[in-house]
């Protein structure tokens, strides 16, 4: 039987890694230094990061990157972007470039809502639900006041409490749901602490309500928590030209160019084995620049891939369409961030990233994404249709090959020319090296 450690977290830094040490590696030497290189020198900046999660024992680095010239609604970003894969940073320099002289990318925020719920089960009518909800409503909402206080000051708060009956779906279940206004915050933990305030202040008055009292109704909380669907937090993008500024590209004149886009756009909106790779790779970039400006990437992954199944079927999230020889790209996403709050005071590469785009509102901030994903959708497209995908991809990974396989500097140098017109694998790269000791 396998012996559960208690009070793990309890323990320091020093203690997690001697038992892990202990328990899980026979190196414990080796364990050690690795997770000892990637701490940071200044033990301020580490004491914040051992700040952001529980049982830290070292960081996790990934590569901070940036992608200038691009221009969204006549203001030129350089955006900072945390990924892995090289490729999404390559392709996303690419697009900004190729549509810089084309106008750029436009972009607008539709609308700003968020919404959480208060579950309920309730054993009576919805008429009775709502007219406790109706009569108590001004309490309800006065329970959130030391809470919504400074959000009230910039513009948000509370907009709408509803009762939805779920008991076609669900038996006695029904949902107190609740409309947000977050301004220059994500929101979540504003949300949920309202939410638990208005559940507390409904159990307290449910309890004591004549309605319910002398019809034997009984109304239990379930549980308060927002949502991370946010379809009424919206925000659009495009990009267009004349196809005659489709120039050429890898070979295929404008007009082919913009038809063969067409077509592929066309599939990923018909066929869900290809519309979830199409979104992935707008989401390639979105989630670099989430992560390098501190926001909730799993929140928003979540939301918009709910989104793209709201027509009752998985679909592409952009479009492309040809009118008039007007070549267009849009896309058109649910985008719940924000510029305040969370690590967004805290981390100082994030800091940094904000700072670098001009210290932008959530709104501002949710323009510069969703152009930034759909950069990201046009390069990733514009490969598949012309030179493929591992094309791009694989030169981008050749470095990661080379270093896999101990190359110097003079065999990296070499296998760059030798590889500039050849296919690449890991294959090809093991034996290329081989050969150049």
């Amino acid at each position: 039987m396998p012996k559960k450690i208690i009070g793990f977290s309890k323990l320091s830094r020093e203690e997690k890694i001697d038992w892990l040490s202990e328990n899980i590696f026979e190196n414990s030497n080796q364990v050690k230094s690795i997770l000892d290189i990637y701490l940071n020198s200044n033990k301020d900046i580490q004491a914040i990061h051992d700040s952001f999660s529980e049982n830290s024992v070292s960081n996790f680095y990934l590569p901070y990157s940036l992608s200038p010239n691009f221009l969204i609604n006549d203001k030129n970003y350089t955006i900072p972007l945390v990924t892995e894969e090289s490729s999404v940073v390559a392709a996303l320099s690419n697009s900004a470039k190729f549509w810089f002289d084309k106008g750029g990318f436009k972009s607008k925020v539709k609308s700003l809502i968020k919404r959480g719920h208060i579950h309920l089960s309730f054993d009576g009518n919805i008429g009775a639900l709502k007219e406790f909800i109706d009569n108590y409503r001004s309490e309800i909402l006065k329970s959130t006041d030391n809470l919504t206080m400074n959000m009230r000051k910039r513009g948000g708060g509370i907009s709408a409490i509803d009762i939805i009956d779920k008991t076609s779906d669900l038996k006695n279940y029904f949902q107190l749901s609740v409309d947000f206004n977050t301004s220059d915050s994500m929101g979540a933990n504003f949300i949920n602490s309202c939410l638990e305030a208005m559940a507390k202040k409904i159990d307290e008055l449910s309890n004591q309500y004549d309605g319910f009292i002398k019809n034997s109704f009984n109304l239990n909380i379930v549980m308060s928590i927002l949502s991370n669907y946010t379809p009424d937090c919206i925000v659009e993008a495009h990009a267009e030209c004349d196809i005659n500024d489709l120039i050429d590209i890898d070979g295929i004149n404008s007009n082919e160019f913009a038809k063969k886009m067409k077509y592929a756009f066309d599939i990923a909106k018909i066929d869900i084995n290809r519309a979830v790779t199409h979104n992935k790779g707008i989401m390639n970039g979105i989630d670099a620049i989430l992560i390098a400006t501190g926001n909730d990437f799993r929140a928003v992954e979540a939301g918009i891939h709910a989104y793209a199944s709201s027509n009752s079927k998985y679909e592409s999230l952009s479009e492309c369409t040809i009118t008039d020889n007007k070549f267009r790209l849009g896309i058109k996403i649910p985008l719940s961030v924000g510029t305040v709050g969370g690590i967004t005071d805290l981390h100082p590469l994030v800091k940094l990233s904000l700072q670098m785009l001009g210290n932008p509102s959530s709104r501002d901030l949710m323009c510069i994404i969703a152009c930034v994903g759909l950069a990201q959708n046009f390069a990733a497209v514009k490969s598949l249709i012309t030179s493929g995908i591992q094309h791009g991809h694989m030169k981008m990974h050749l470095i990661n090959l080379l270093i896999k396989n101990n190359a110097n500097k003079d065999q990296i140098k070499k296998a760059e020319k030798y590889f500039a017109d050849r296919e690449i694998s890991s294959s090809s790269v093991f034996e290329f090296i081989k050969s150049n000791k």
